[in-house]
């Protein structure tokens, strides 16, 4: 694959964590800084989608939402719309445990005829750690002027293609949404 940009979108209310979810600390480190370690061997082409001024210590360019308040589909729309390569990273803020390794494969496997290519373990589809063309804009802000906004929805909309990872990797792609699943994460690594 060609350049690639990498997007992580850092927006959203963050109701059930009660704070900046990509800055809440696991293991004496925020969660973006986990993701950004892993993205690092493979590009320093990253980009923040975010309109909170408490990601300004980080050396990458801040971009805010183009519409508010559509989730993450805004999010992607509005990276998309800024991207430069046809082809982009995009992954949620509350991924710590994501590794090298898992988006080198997800990059690796991609195909040029999908539009979005996502993992998948055990009928759980991620699309928030996926591989999006700059090309599928239009149907994107379809969706989100219709209102339509569940990323499965838009997933079942575009040719995507669906890499099946195996029980024992689907941690490293668990999302931390409260206080009570990264205390659970941290039991777990004790």
């Amino acid at each position: 694959m060609e350049t690639l940009t990498v997007f992580i979108l850092c927006g959203g209310k963050s109701t059930r964590m009660q704070s900046e979810k990509g800055l809440v600390l696991f293991q004496d480190k925020p969660f973006i800084e986990h993701i950004i370690q892993a993205i690092l061997p493979i590009t320093d082409q990253i980009k923040l989608i975010t309109g909170s001024k408490e990601y300004d210590y980080l050396p990458y360019q801040k971009i805010q939402d183009l519409v508010v308040d559509k989730g993450p589909l805004g999010g992607i729309y509005t990276a998309l719309s800024h991207s430069e390569t046809e082809f982009n990273l995009i992954l949620s803020c509350d991924i710590p445990l994501i590794s090298t390794e898992l988006l080198q494969e997800l990059i690796s496997k991609h195909t040029q005829e999908a539009g979005i290519t996502v993992f998948e373990s055990e009928s759980k589809t991620h699309p928030l750690i996926g591989i999006y063309s700059k090309n599928i804009v239009p149907v994107i802000k379809e969706a989100i002027d219709s209102n339509e906004l569940k990323m499965m929805d838009l997933l079942a909309k575009l040719p995507h293609q669906i890499i099946n990872i195996e029980e024992s990797e689907n941690y490293h792609l668990t999302n931390i949404n409260s206080a009570d699943e990264l205390n659970d994460l941290n039991i777990n690594l004790t």
